[in-house]
């Protein structure tokens, strides 16, 4: 049974840092690459980055380039989203996602994700 479980949330004030944890299990991870999406109130989920997990290859929204970093520790099953100079408009519930792909570049759309955690809420304040 796959378990994806997100951490890590919390409220912060602009300018300031999280670091998001997204434990999992279950999953064959040489053939999944991992993604966390995010999802502000009455708006569409958007995806943020994703990850590799066997050759640690990642993609970044343009939103969040430069600002946050995807990671992950092979040894704890966990992927990590460390997210600096939080702006107000990060606000959101944060999701961390499975994709089995072996084959095609890491992918933005969620659709594409075969797992998903419970989320995580993450508030920036001005």
């Amino acid at each position: 049974q796959v378990q994806l479980v997100e951490s890590g949330g919390g409220l912060v004030q602009a300018g300031g840092s999280l670091r998001l944890s997204c434990a999992a299990s279950g999953l064959t991870f040489s053939r999944y690459a991992m993604g966390w999406f995010r999802q502000a109130p009455e708006k569409e989920r958007e995806f943020v980055a994703a990850i590799r997990w066997r050759s640690g290859s990642t993609y970044y929204s343009d939103s969040v380039k430069g600002r946050f970093t995807i990671s992950r520790d092979n040894a704890k099953n966990t992927v990590y989203l460390q997210m600096n100079s939080l702006k107000p408009e990060d606000t959101a519930v944060y999701y961390c996602a499975a994709d089995e792909n072996t084959r095609f570049p890491l992918r933005t759309g969620g659709q594409s994700y075969d797992y998903w955690g419970q989320g995580t809420q993450v508030t920036v304040s001005s």
